[in-house]
């Protein structure tokens, strides 16, 4: 997927889970877990890894509550 793409996506569920109750950041890890494939997860992780441009601090913050997915 391109970053753009899964940038895009990735706030957008952070957005959306700020307008619920509860903790956002883990909220949006667990939806990542349960509905991104691990690839996905992956290209998250890469991403922040290399500094997260363009993610939103929430993003950022469930990236740090995912498990490394296996290679």
């Amino acid at each position: 997927m391109s970053p753009d793409k899964m940038v895009r996506m990735a706030n957008q569920i952070a957005t959306f889970f700020r307008s619920q109750p509860g903790d956002t950041p883990a909220q949006v890890a667990a939806h990542l877990g349960d509905f991104w494939e691990p690839r996905m997860r992956r290209q998250l992780l890469d991403h922040v890894a290399a500094g997260g441009e363009g993610l939103d601090a929430e993003v950022v913050a469930a990236a740090a509550l995912l498990p490394v997915p296996a290679e």
